[in-house]
């Protein structure tokens, strides 16, 4: 790589982490949630009914299996989410947005979306929004699994 090709990439990875940074920020300090509460919030929103099993969460997020459930049981007691349980045993098979959740991923979302608008969308041309547009499509496509 040539030294401008190093700059490129320290200036991109650099305004990545500013950017994510400032973000994770704000969903704390608007919102009292962390970067991770609001993924598994917005999944579940994102999901008929707002609920999931564990395992399509699991997936879903591209987590292991033992970090999501750490994080459930943490957010089970913010009563933010709550298990389903199906079968004789009555084990969580499931996990859904409480009314607290709902409401907590509502405000996030105007919030984080803001914020998201205010940091990144409105400092970007049309062209330059196009052409990250592009390239990240294409990246997701050339380096993401299929299926």
């Amino acid at each position: 790589m040539t030294p401008d090709d190093w700059d490129l990439w320290n200036a991109w990875v650099r305004a990545q982490r500013l950017l994510t940074r400032e973000l994770d920020r704000g969903l704390q300090r608007d919102c009292g949630i962390s970067k991770a509460e609001f993924s598994v919030l917005v999944t579940l929103w994102r999901t008929p009914g707002h609920e999931a099993r564990v395992a399509d969460l699991v997936e879903a997020l591209g987590w292991e299996k033992s970090r999501v459930s750490h994080q459930l049981t943490r957010m089970e007691s913010r009563d933010l989410v709550a298990p389903t349980r199906s079968g004789p045993s009555g084990r969580r098979t499931g996990i859904a947005l409480t009314a607290q959740g709902r409401s907590v991923i509502q405000e996030a979302l105007v919030v984080h979306g803001s914020n998201i608008r205010r940091h990144f969308l409105d400092e970007l041309t049309p062209v330059q929004a196009e052409a990250i547009r592009s390239w990240a499509e294409e990246t997701i496509a050339r380096i993401e699994p299929a299926g």
